[in-house]
């Protein structure tokens, strides 16, 4: 287990905060338990010297009543009631009396020891509390002894003595003092009984989060695993691995969304890998008609005009053909980073005139019908070099596939907010199946490059990107046999 891990962080953190919790309950537990251990020690010892007060009262009051009944007066009376009063303190206070909880001391103030004591524990060493109950002629508690509550819990409790001085007047008028010392045995043995449970199911309740919390961190990071096989997997290039979606949770979520990230980046390697295949096979097309027509000319064409004439034309053909491949392929890529705009009001309807009559310079030969906007202006916030670009793809498009004597329309309309560019064509159309692949790289219809056209399927993808970076949209509609219309929309407001 590595401490490193979050696995084994996320372990020892619980446990950590688990022990704290537990910990501050079974303190708390424990602390309410024996302080009220502590509450039943000294009602009992005040219950105690509330009894041996009255007991030594009585005793003091019978003594002198039995000496004046003998008939004996003045300081024989108080002799004979003094001998009579210590006398009863052994049967009063004895074990026979009932006084099994506590033990007693009575004390002359003037001495340093006990004057008769019921036990050995009956001597504490208080003078000061004994003091203070002589000087203000009232009982004085004490708690002596004993150690904090809280170590209690981990060591044998000691809830040390409970005494109280109570001060008294013997039948000859000195002033003595009784101590009721309470020793909480039972209150002692009470807490010895439940410090073993508590810390047993602490140490329990600890194990127990220790096991639930390694169950939740196994579970947790399983997802961490799983994302760790996926990214080994993707840099080695496989892009077919996919996490388990458990639903209705938060791991779910992040496994889709992972998982369409792994989408994503399987598409787009599929689409490199494919470009790259395309982009070869168009670029070897013009290269092996070249080194062809050199081999040509090396072996027999330079003696012969005709063969020389028709060779060079043939080289000029196909390196203006790569030429025209290298263009739109170095204008694809320019399109896929972010294209810097540098939005202009200017008419989009003059735009669209003037690539219209390029056009038509271009594709004279087919004698095609170009129809562009009118003069009207239809003011637009964009770029027009970009605009422009867009517009000249789709219509040099739309004149490559169109038969002589079709015509290629171009208009605009202004809406709210967007400006809508179309341009048709009577072409032959496209099929429902291919319209969803016409905006991919290289993707040419079997009629298309059956047409001749020598196109590299690389114009519509160029558009679709500057569209779409410029925050419009292009769509595409087509009946076959009948044409196709491309239309644009952008942002009146873009800039």
């Amino acid at each position: 287990m590595r401490l490193t891990s979050f696995r084994t962080r996320i372990l020892l953190l619980g446990i950590l905060f688990a022990s704290i919790i537990v910990a501050a309950v079974l303190i708390t537990t424990y602390l309410v338990v024996a302080d009220g251990m502590d509450d039943v020690a000294a009602t009992e010892t005040s219950r105690l010297a509330a009894r041996a007060a009255s007991e030594v009262r009585h005793a003091v009051t019978t003594s002198i009543m039995d000496a004046r009944r003998s008939g004996l007066t003045g300081t024989q009376a108080i002799a004979a009631a003094e001998v009579a009063f210590a006398n009863s303190i052994p049967e009063r206070f004895g074990v026979a009396q009932g006084f099994l909880e506590g033990s007693f001391a009575f004390w002359d103030p003037a001495l340093e020891e006990p004057q008769y004591v019921s036990a050995e524990n009956s001597v504490v060493d208080d003078d000061a509390g004994r003091q203070r109950a002589v000087a203000n002629a009232e009982s004085v508690e004490a708690h002596l002894g004993g150690r904090p509550l809280v170590l209690n819990l981990f060591f044998a409790p000691d809830l040390g003595s409970y005494v109280v001085h109570v001060p008294f007047q013997r039948p000859n008028g000195h002033t003595w003092v009784l101590d009721v010392v309470y020793w909480p045995v039972r209150e002692t043995e009470a807490i010895e009984r439940i410090r073993p449970p508590m810390l047993a199911l602490s140490a329990l309740a600890i194990l127990l989060t220790a096991f639930i919390l390694r169950l939740t961190a196994k579970w947790l990071l399983r997802l961490v695993d799983e994302l760790r096989i996926a990214a080994d997997s993707i840099d080695a290039g496989l892009l077919d691995v996919r996490l388990p979606e458990a639903s209705g949770n938060e791991i779910g979520d992040l496994a889709r969304s992972l998982n369409a990230l792994i989408e994503r980046l399987r598409r787009r390697s599929d689409m490199q890998t494919r470009f790259v295949a395309d982009a070869s096979h168009e670029l070897a097309t013009p290269v092996a008609g070249i080194r062809g027509y050199i081999g040509i000319l090396r072996s027999w064409g330079a003696d012969d005009p005709e063969v020389r004439t028709e060779a060079l034309d043939a080289i000029d053909r196909e390196s203006r053909r790569m030429v025209r491949l290298t263009r739109q392929l170095l204008g694809l890529i320019r399109s896929e980073h972010e294209l810097e705009y540098h939005s202009v009001r200017h008419d989009v309807n003059a735009v669209c005139r003037e690539v219209v009559a390029g056009a038509e310079s271009r594709h004279a030969e087919k004698d095609i019908l170009f129809t562009g906007p009118p003069d009207t202006a239809l003011t637009l916030l964009a770029d027009p070099e970009r605009v422009e670009e867009v517009i000249t793809i789709l219509v040099d498009n739309a004149a490559k596939y169109t038969q002589p004597g079709g015509s290629v329309t171009v208009s605009t309309i202004g809406r709210k907010g967007d400006v809508v560019i179309t341009v048709s064509d009577t072409g032959p159309g496209i099929s429902a199946e291919e319209l969803p692949f016409i905006f991919e790289r290289f993707y040419r219809s079997d009629r298309s490059r059956s047409a001749g056209s020598g196109g590299f399927g690389l114009g519509l993808a160029i558009a679709k990107q500057i569209v779409d970076s410029s925050g419009g949209l292009i769509d595409v509609a087509s009946t076959p046999g009948e044409g196709t219309t491309f239309t644009v929309c952008l942002p009146k407001g873009r800039g």
